[in-house]
């Protein structure tokens, strides 16, 4: 190995740091061993309910040369968005992710900070940015970078910060120094989040079927109505669900989040029933114009809400 690509990787990982980022590793960009047939696995078992996206691009999504040409290096990047203090429980819940802006936002432009100080390193730099974006499969390729391992929720676990993590990545064409894939898994004998899900939609240890999970049914499905079999059992979740992870011992001493953008928006612990009941489209755009609800969109909270009030 060259001293050019090792005082280049400490460069970019130092740099990362100073940007934000609470940890980054990097892998071989290759074909992640094992991948393409649990994915198959998964989808065959309709696991995707209607994200059915996930079927697209399947060998873009197993195989990062095909999705980036002349990838050479995986550089997967953490920061945690853990709030210290959480919304009082008798109000509608909100995934502790979207207490801020957007992290698509964030994550973005420290990314593109990153992206510019390896450029003017190394100006032959070609590649590709993603944030929870394309056919990318963020949490297998921070496993191989030795950023955590895979809780049984299916969740990236890092040991210091917990799993309240965002992953990102930069695909590029540079040849640099490989950080060696996690291979412990410190979840040993506990299910606390298997046992813990209201709607049982762990299946097995690190399988979720996305058709029972609350985080599916309040954001992803675009449905007018949430199935009548999961009445009274989201724990007042109106958007996202965090219970796998808050019974998580790992995240007992979950590291809270530096970036100021992350920080919870003050209304998120005023805004009980009766103020969302009252809540119109227009002000919803206002209050929460660079916030994750907005994938929901107006009408999908209120769907939400709804449901939420009905009795099982």
């Amino acid at each position: 190995m060259s001293d050019n690509k090792i005082e280049l990787t400490e460069f970019i990982k130092q740099k990362a740091r100073e940007i934000g980022f609470n940890g980054i590793g990097i892998s071989k960009a290759e074909e992640i061993e094992g991948f393409s047939d649990s994915l198959q696995q998964w989808l065959r078992a309709g696991y995707n309910a209607n994200m059915h996206y996930m079927e697209k691009n399947f060998e873009k999504r197993c195989n990062p040369e095909l999705l980036v040409e002349g990838a050479k290096s995986v550089i997967s990047l953490i920061i945690s968005y853990y709030p210290i203090k959480h919304q009082p429980t008798n109000i509608p819940q909100i995934s502790k992710y979207a207490y801020g802006t957007d992290y698509h936002f964030v994550l973005k432009d420290k990314m593109k900070i990153l992206w510019d100080a390896i450029s003017e390193k190394f100006q032959n730099l070609e590649g590709r940015m993603f944030v929870d974006s394309a056919p990318v499969s963020d949490k297998l390729w921070a496993l191989k970078a030795g950023l955590g391992w895979l809780g049984k929720n299916s969740c990236l676990i890092n040991k210091e910060l917990g799993s309240f993590i965002f992953i990102c990545e930069l695909i590029v064409n540079i040849e640099l120094e490989y950080d060696e894939p996690y291979r412990l898994n410190f979840c040993g004998s506990c299910t606390r989040c298997i046992d813990s899900c209201p709607t049982q939609a762990i299946v097995h240890p690190g399988v979720i079927d996305s058709n029972k999970c609350i985080s599916y049914q309040t954001i992803e499905n675009k449905e007018e109505t949430i199935p009548e079999e999961y009445v009274g059992k989201f724990s007042n979740r109106l958007f996202g669900c965090d219970i796998c992870q808050d019974v998580c011992p790992w995240n007992n001493g979950a590291m809270e989040t530096k970036e100021k953008e992350f920080k919870p928006n003050p209304e998120f612990f005023t805004f009980d029933f009766e103020q969302w009941q009252k809540l119109e489209s227009e002000d919803f755009t206002r209050i929460f114009k660079k916030s994750p609800l907005k994938r929901a969109k107006y009408y999908g909270m209120i769907r939400n809400l709804e449901f939420l009030s009905k009795k099982g």
